[in-house]
């Protein structure tokens, strides 16, 4: 995965947005319903890295399968992680991984009542 390409991927989601809240050097990811952070990167630094949320059973699994996959950098390591894109993690997970934490923080939509008498 290249820096352009995580930067389009991430951008893709519904109601992706990028700031930069730690300075420039930082792309932050956030959803633009509830301003909540899904990723996390330097697009510019070497190696290529990428944070996101994940939930805490499924990171053990992946840290241990993944050597390049370890607890969030600078961040809560119980709901965060940090893979580094040197391309031995397969750029499909990759992309299942931001999916998942854009899932985890997107705003919910609200359920619509159902009206009395209607099934």
């Amino acid at each position: 995965m290249t820096p352009d390409s995580l930067l389009q991927f991430c951008l893709s989601l519904p109601q992706a947005t990028e700031t930069f809240p730690f300075g420039e050097e930082t792309s932050v990811f956030k959803t633009s319903g509830n301003d909540k952070i899904f990723a996390l990167s330097s697009l510019d630094k070497e190696p290529l890295s990428v944070s996101l949320k994940c939930d805490p059973q499924d990171s053990i699994a992946l840290r241990e399968e993944y050597p390049q996959i370890t607890p969030g950098y600078h961040l809560n390591k119980r709901h965060w992680i940090t893979i580094e894109l040197d391309g031995a993690v397969p750029d499909d997970l990759v992309e299942a991984l931001i999916r998942g934490s854009h899932a985890l923080v997107r705003p919910k939509t609200p359920k619509i009542p159902r009206q009395p008498g209607k099934s």
